[in-house]
């Protein structure tokens, strides 16, 4: 898909989604920078917006900095526990609710996530908001019908720059 400088791009990552796959699929980490110059690709950047769950043990602050340092906007929830041990995070509705409210500042909206929840999202950006959806997200996990409902579809296993070995 031809790609236009003038276009304003907006960038919404599932970062638990993404570092899942990464750990699972290759053990290794996402290499966030990577994936945000290659979802902007030379365009105009509006907003880059990373979805994190603060876990117990988590090693935030360093993960936070580096994050801010390349460019994101980050938005964090903690980990819920319920009574019997179950556990829950994830950022589904945020992540949607956010697409929605900027989807008319915005010409793509790149959704870095291989969820197949946010299906019905890419449906409502592309045809009741006229947006561009371009999806990032390792092949081997993505949900094909969200790389099918997407106008492109960016494996980042398929090149290790997206990777950083543990």
């Amino acid at each position: 898909m031809k790609r236009y400088k003038d276009q304003r791009v907006g960038v919404l990552v599932d970062v638990q989604n993404m570092y899942y796959s990464a750990k699972n699929l290759y053990e290794a980490k996402v290499n966030f920078a990577k994936v945000l110059e290659e979802a902007v690709g030379g365009r105009g950047l509006v907003r880059a917006i990373a979805y994190v769950v603060k876990g117990p043990q988590s090693e935030d602050d360093n993960f936070f900095t580096a994050l801010d340092k390349i460019g994101f906007e980050i938005k964090t929830r903690e980990l819920q526990v319920f009574l019997g041990g179950t556990k829950k995070g994830d950022w589904d509705v945020g992540i949607c609710m956010d697409a929605i409210r900027m989807a008319r500042k915005l010409d793509v909206i790149v959704l870095v996530s291989g969820d197949g929840d946010f299906l019905p999202l890419v449906s409502y950006l592309k045809y009741s908001e006229g947006c561009l959806v371009e999806v990032m997200a390792f092949g081997k996990t993505a949900s094909g019908m969200l790389k099918e409902e997407a106008d492109s579809f960016t494996d980042l296993g398929l090149e290790r720059k997206f990777l950083i070995k543990k």
